[in-house]
This record gives structure tokens, sequence and C-alpha cells, in this order.
């Protein structure tokens, strides 16, 4: 199904949080996911068939993935020149839960996330061509820094231009979005796990962490839904 652009109302995440009937679903750092428990291999594989009946249901919506335990799934809007959550994934996410309480699988939200990868270079240009090249990757719509799976399957690569060299810390780190009630139990078991908080400037929204030999990480939360991130 093709979407014509002015029937689409583009949200944010913290929109997507709003909304009503989305109890289930968390955004991440790609989209609105939620993970169903189910009982059974055959149990997950009768879901995600309901599931691709549902109207509005097509190319790129939603992604599933079928697992022995359960299905995740992940509702997102892909156009020539989007990447991003519009009103329709809020219906359809509604939808997809309805379907998943009628074949008794349970919820399970603490346990999606996305983790990504971020390369920080000085010949930006230059980089993305060979990691886009290396990888089998393609541009995110509306977003040059970014390179995806077209599969939709491995995790993004993200691409901050440096203005001069940065020895003092390294230029490649891991990105992992979770939802935004998980971030506090997840940091403090990194913190217990040996690494330590390095900036907490950006929370409730962005933390930066380190392993034991000062390699970092960022921990990100999209569509908080307490008070605004602090500035700076």
């Amino acid at each position: 199904m093709t979407y014509v652009e002015d029937e689409i109302r583009r949200i944010r995440p913290r929109q997507f949080h709003e909304s009503t009937g989305v109890a289930d679903w968390r955004v991440v750092g790609e989209g609105a996911c939620a993970c169903f428990r189910t009982r059974s291999f055959p149990d997950g594989a009768r879901l995600a068939q309901a599931i691709g009946e549902l109207p509005g249901t097509g190319p790129g919506r939603p992604d599933i993935d079928l697992r022995g335990d359960g299905v995740f799934v992940r509702v997102i809007t892909l156009t020539d020149d989007f990447f991003g959550l519009t009103e329709r994934d809020v219906e359809l996410a509604r939808e997809i839960s309805a379907v998943a309480r009628r074949l008794k699988a349970t919820a399970d939200p603490s346990v999606v996330q996305t983790v990504q990868v971020t390369v920080d270079a000085l010949g930006g240009p230059a980089v993305v061509a060979f990691w886009r090249a290396l990888l089998g990757y393609q541009d995110r719509a509306g977003s040059p820094e970014d390179l995806i799976d077209p599969n939709r399957r491995g995790g993004p690569f993200y691409f901050q231009e440096l203005d001069r060299p940065r020895p003092q810390r390294n230029t490649v780190h891991v990105d992992v979005w979770v939802p935004y009630d998980q971030a506090e139990a997840r940091i403090v078991a990194a913190v217990a796990a040996g690494g330590r908080l390095v900036s907490d400037a950006q929370a409730p929204g962005h933390w930066v962490l380190a392993d034991p030999e000062g390699n970092e990480a960022c921990v990100g939360v999209a569509g908080w839904t307490g008070p605004e991130p602090k500035s700076g």
C-alpha cells in the first residue's frame, strides 16, 4: 500500500506514548515495538498470521520477528523521505494488541530495545561510503547521517562528523535504546557490572556510560513521558 504524503500525520515518540490503547508498546530508536509472549512456536505463528491479516498491513507494516516463546512486532512508517511514526502506526498498534489479547498472548514491553552503532569521523562521507559498502546497508530516508539494513534486521549505524581529532576518547560506541520505564534499571545493572556513569547531563533522555576500560556506550530513551529532559 502506498500512502499519499498529505494523508499521513507524523507524530513524535511522546505523542505515541500519550495515545490511548498503546500500553503494550514502547518507542525505542527505530519505531514502536512490542513483544507478545506465547506458549509455543505454533501459537506465535498463529499470532503472526492474524496480524498479517489486519487492515493496513503491507510492505514494511509491520515488521514481525517470530521466536519460540513470543512475537516481536515493530510499527513504523516508511516513505521516500520519512522513517518514523504516524497516526496510522498508533491505530495499527492498537489493532495488533487487540489481536494478541484475543489469542491469549501476553505483552512484555520490558524486553524491547534497539542497538545502534555510532561512528564519530573526520571524513564523514568517505567513512559512510565504506560502511555502506561493507554492511550492504542503505541511507535512511530523511537522515543522510544514518545507514540502515534494507531488511530492517541489523542494527543501524549513525555517523557524527568531528571537526578535529579526538584521541582522548573512543570514536565508535554503542547506543542502546530502551523503554522509558527500563532505563534506570539498565543503567544500575551496567554500573553494578563494573561500568561507570560518564554523564547524565541529558537525563532522563540520554546517559553516557563507560566500561571498565573506558569504552563508552549510551543509553537512550524515546518518548519519555515524565518531565522534559534538561538542556545542555
